[in-house]
C-alpha cells in the first residue's frame, strides 16, 4: 500500500466508471427493494469530500490507536440510513436458491444456527442482526449484488468515520457532552443490555441512524494498532485490505459499551474468542456465538464497479 491511499480493488470500486445504467443515478436517497419482500433498505447519499480522522490531543478519551489524526479525502458513496436487520438478514438466511456450503462461493448462505443467537433481544420488526462475522455481513452484500445487480459491500473505516461525525469535529458527532449520548444511542447507560429496534433515536446530520451504539458495525478493514502511521498523510480512499482472520476493525461501541467508546474516532476490533464457543469444525465462517453486540450496515460508491471488478472485490475479502 502506498503511503498517500492504497492502489487495491477498494480504489478501483470507488474510481472506475463502468457503463452499468447504475451508474448513471442520480445521487439522492433512494430505496433498495429486497427482490421478491416487501422489504427496503433505505441508502442515504454521502457526498464526498476531505475530513480530519483520528482523536486530537485535546481529547481526555483518545487512545493511542485513535491518533495521530491525518486528513483523510473520499469519493461520494451511499450507505444504509440503519442497521441491517433481522428482518432482511433472514431473506438471505432463507433464501433456498443458494444452498448452503463450507466453501466460500457465489451461492454459499450461512449455515443453520445451532442456538438462538439473538439471545432473546428480538428479531422480527426491526431488531439489528447481531453474531455476525464480517463473512457473513460481506456474504449478504454479494448476495444483494446478485440479486439487483447494484455493488454492495462493508465501509470502510474512514468512510465509516467520515459518515459517524457528518460534518462534525467533535467528540461526537453532535458535540462533546457525553450527557447528551442518550438521545442518540443506546448503550451502557440506557440499553438494559439488550439491542433496540433500530431508527428509535435521533438521527446524525446526514442522516443516518445508531451509528453510535446498538450493535456494532464491522468495516472492510484488518484492524492495525498504527493505522494512521499506515495510511499516511493525505490519504485517498484508505482501506488496510485483510491478511490474516483476526483481528478486524469494528466501529461505533454497543449496547454494552461506556460512552468513551462510543466516540466517532473510538476503534474496536474483532478477537478469536468471539467465536470460542463455536463447535462447528472447521469453526464457522458465519456466526459468532460469543459476539452477541456485531452486526453491520451497507454502502454503495456512486461510481459502480464492472462485474468482473465487483467479483474480484468479493473474491479478494472473502478469501482468508
Amino acid at each position: 500500500m502506498k503511503k498517500h491511499g492504497f492502489t487495491g480493488l477498494l480504489a478501483i470500486m470507488s474510481l472506475s466508471i463502468s457503463a452499468q445504467v447504475n451508474n448513471q443515478q442520480e445521487f439522492k436517497p433512494y430505496n433498495e427493494k429486497v427482490p421478491g419482500t416487501q422489504f427496503e433498505i433505505k441508502m442515504v447519499p454521502i457526498q464526498g469530500g476531505s475530513f480530519t480522522m483520528g482523536s486530537p490531543e485535546s481529547d481526555k478519551s483518545k487512545k493511542p490507536n485513535e491518533t495521530p489524526q491525518k486528513k483523510v479525502s473520499l469519493e461520494p458513496f451511499w450507505m444504509g440510513a440503519y442497521e441491517i436487520t433481522h428482518d432482511i438478514f433472514d431473506i438471505f438466511f432463507r433464501d433456498e436458491g443458494t444452498p448452503v456450503g463450507s466453501e466460500v462461493d457465489a451461492v454459499t448462505r450461512p449455515t443453520p444456527q445451532y442456538i438462538d443467537l439473538s439471545w432473546g433481544m428480538g428479531k422480527t420488526g426491526g431488531f439489528p442482526v447481531n453474531s455476525m462475522s464480517q463473512d457473513a455481513a460481506l456474504m449478504f452484500c454479494r448476495w444483494l449484488y446478485k440479486k439487483t445487480g447494484v455493488f454492495y459491500r462493508l465501509p470502510s473505516e474512514a468512510e465509516w468515520e467520515y459518515a459517524c461525525r457528518a460534518g462534525s469535529t467533535t467528540a461526537y458527532p453532535f458535540g462533546n457532552d457525553s450527557k447528551e449520548l442518550g438521545k442518540y444511542a443506546w448503550f451502557k447507560g440506557n440499553s438494559k443490555n439488550k439491542y433496540q429496534k433500530v431508527g428509535q433515536k435521533e438521527p446524525n446530520a446526514w442522516g443516518l441512524y445508531d451509528m453510535l451504539g446498538n450493535v456494532s458495525e464491522w468495516t472492510l478493514d484488518q484492524y492495525d494498532e498504527k493505522y494512521f502511521e499506515k495510511i499516511g498523510d493525505d490519504a485517498k480512499e484508505p482501506v488496510i485490505p485483510p491478511a490474516t482472520r483476526y483481528p478486524r476493525s469494528v466501529r461505533g461501541g454497543s449496547y454494552l459499551d461506556a460512552s468513551e467508546n462510543l466516540r466517532s474516532a473510538s476503534r474496536q476490533h474483532s478477537e478469536a474468542a468471539w467465536n470460542k464457543r463455536d463447535p462447528q469444525i472447521p469453526r464457522s465462517r458465519w456466526w459468532l456465538t460469543d459476539a452477541m453486540f456485531v452486526g453491520f450496515r451497507i454502502v454503495r460508491p456512486q461510481q459502480q464497479p464492472t462485474a468482473a471488478e465487483a467479483n474480484a472485490f468479493y473474491d479478494k475479502y472473502l478469501k482468508k
